[in-house]
């Protein structure tokens, strides 16, 4: 079946990221948005648009009913869900296919499956899938749970069964700490998930968190596209990836990615997801989970590869066979993202809220800017706080790291704080310029306080920059001449690591 219209059932980025492919399509595109997204790029880059209620998640975005009745009012053939909100809630799957809407990913069974953790493990144990050490149950009694955590052996990590995103996981290194942290564990989950099922794995020390992107069919081919490498997280979510992976060899890519494919066809799977695992200080990699979904760093892929990821996904979803097979991916070149957060690095990353008083987007050759915001834009406190996804593409891994640094140089943002000198501070450091980096990087390299605090000095000189770069915007508004491009200094400790 041709898909002739699309309602994108998202917002932000992605929301206009799919709305583009539609364009090149020939698709019309329908967008729907909350009160206070009316007027953004999203909505305006859209064929049609329809306010599906006020800003808080549940009552617009999360609105199965009135998404799927906006649907069918604008003839929608289809939705595509994005990545977040409903894109991995198999219920909204299972309704757009009673609807008649054909929902541009995998089926509602696969869609449950593999979001419960305890059964997605369970499938790739029988799919020969290696996986973490740990439970094949949720934990219903906290001493007997303590009692298997102590088998499996300290540290471990404590998971939400429904979880995702870093939420509901607790790292516990001794058996006094299990109490406190399954309890703190439980409340999260409930709170993000409306469970509060928990499960044990093993902690696995110095790991690397190594993807690989899958697509499949619907008449049975399945093909990756090799690895991606997303090892630079805070608070167990990602901000840096890159692909090839700079710490696995040949060999073990391979390995990796057979086994990705291994997986999706245990998985039943159809339509575009990732496959997700933990690669140990020793090379001994498992599985960790299957988004069955678009992964947000989904540009490093289509930078080396040259496949539109979401056209893949359109095609899958109107029935039509892989054109390409596995012997066709050849990976030219390496590629990295930097997710571009409104956040207070020294507060802990804590998000951030306000209005973009200022935007200047990076540009040149080999630079691609992922971003549903200008100048004036509001960071609210309804939605992820995620502003835009910076990607470079370079010949080498050299090259493109020096690209993201003069990117991330260029890129300026005031109103809000961002995190976008950590980015820079990452770029920079020995550990990452060597690929020797794990998930710890966070924890045993960046000590904000120390690193990034000024000193009083350099506090008086950056407001005193400030102040004169407001009053000379001003007269320049006043006379009505054009301003000039403006200093890269929204956060001023920038000076201090800039390359």
């Amino acid at each position: 079946m041709a898909i002739k219209r699309i309602l994108v059932a998202n917002r932000g980025e992605i929301a206009l990221r799919v709305i583009r492919t539609c364009s090149e399509l020939g698709i019309t595109s329908v967008a729907v948005y909350s009160t206070v997204d009316r007027s953004a790029p999203f909505v305006r880059a859209a064929d049609y648009a329809c306010c599906i209620g006020d800003a808080p998640a549940a009552a617009s975005y999360l609105n199965i009913e009135r998404i799927l009745e906006v649907a069918q009012q604008q003839q929608a053939d289809a939705i595509h869900p994005g990545y977040g909100f409903l894109a991995e809630n198999a219920e909204f799957a299972r309704r757009c296919a009673e609807a008649g809407l054909i929902f541009i990913g995998p089926g509602p069974e696969t869609i449950a499956a593999m979001g419960a953790k305890i059964e997605a493990r369970r499938r790739m144990i029988a799919a020969g899938v290696p996986v973490v050490p740990g439970t094949e149950e949720e934990i219903t009694d906290a001493d007997a749970a303590l009692e298997v955590a102590r088998d499996i052996g300290f540290p471990i990590m404590l998971k939400a069964v429904a979880g995702g995103g870093g939420k509901g996981m607790r790292i516990v290194k001794a058996a006094e700490e299990f109490g406190a942290a399954l309890e703190a564990a439980r409340r999260e989950s409930s709170s993000s998930f409306g469970s509060d099922a928990v499960y044990i794995e093993k902690y696995l020390e110095e790991p690397h968190h190594i993807e690989v992107q899958v697509l499949a069919d619907t008449h049975g081919n399945v093909i990756h596209l090799f690895e991606r490498e997303c090892s630079i997280q805070r608070r167990h979510q990602k901000v840096i990836e890159e692909t090839p992976s700079p710490f696995i060899d040949e060999a073990l890519r391979e390995r990796i990615c057979a086994t990705a494919l291994q997986a999706t066809r245990g998985a039943d799977y159809v339509n575009a997801g990732t496959v997700e695992f933990l690669v140990d200080k020793h090379y001994n990699y498992y599985f960790l989970e299957m988004n069955t979904r678009l992964q947000v760093e989904h540009p490093v892929t289509e930078w080396t590869t040259g496949i539109d990821l979401v056209e893949q996904q359109i095609r899958i979803a109107e029935g039509e066979r892989l054109i390409l097979q596995q012997k066709d991916i050849k990976p030219q070149g390496h590629s990295i993202e930097c997710r571009i957060y409104a956040e207070d690095t020294l507060a802990g990353f804590l998000p951030t809220t306000g209005r973009l008083t200022a935007y200047h987007a990076p540009a040149g050759g080999w630079v691609r800017l992922d971003a549903a915001v200008t100048a004036g834009s509001e960071i609210s406190i309804y939605y992820d706080p995620m502003i835009a996804k910076l990607s470079v593409f370079g010949d080498n891994r050299p090259t493109a790291v020096r690209r993201m640094q003069r990117a991330l140089r260029e890129y300026q943002i005031d109103g809000v704080d961002t995190n976008i000198d950590f980015c820079q501070f990452v770029l920079a450091h020995q550990a990452f310029q060597e690929g020797e980096y794990s998930t710890h990087f966070v924890e045993e390299h960046f000590n904000s306080v120390e690193q990034l605090e000024l000193t009083t000095a350099e506090r008086e000189v950056a407001a005193v920059a400030g102040i004169i770069r407001k009053l000379a915007s001003e007269k320049l508004q006043q006379d009505h001449l054009p301003e000039p491009e403006a200093p890269n200094h929204h956060n001023s400790w920038k000076w201090k690591y800039r390359l």
